[in-house]
């Protein structure tokens, strides 16, 4: 599973700043996957960001630069997406994908726990 470690640290250190959550890691989606409060909100997907957000701003986001649309099965997964680092390099463009991330994660709901 090859992933930016840089992006990674950029993510970590991003979400170290936020107050009053709860921030893991697990390695998913052929990345890493940061679960805030124990739900999914943002990836490293080699080297591209992979967004969760309000299913209601797809639009906005898909006029992003870097935007790339989740498929899943032929069809285009609403409220994911991966964004290519083009659109993200900048600070005021990464701190875009983090909050619209984090802002979506505070209503998501969390995704069913598997019996083991």
């Amino acid at each position: 599973m090859a992933y930016s470690t840089d992006l990674a640290d950029r993510i970590r250190e991003r979400l170290s700043e936020v107050p009053g959550i709860e921030v893991s890691e697990k390695k998913m989606f052929s990345g890493l996957s940061f679960l805030v409060n124990g739900k999914m909100c943002i990836n490293v997907s080699h080297d591209n960001l992979m967004c969760r957000y309000h299913p209601d701003l797809e639009e906005e986001v898909s006029e992003k630069n870097g935007f790339l649309p989740m498929m899943m099965k032929g069809k285009q997964l609403k409220g994911y997406c991966y964004v290519e680092p083009s659109g993200f390099q900048k600070k005021d463009d990464f701190e875009y994908w983090i909050k619209i991330c984090l802002d979506y994660n505070a209503i998501a709901k969390a995704s069913k726990k598997k019996r083991s």
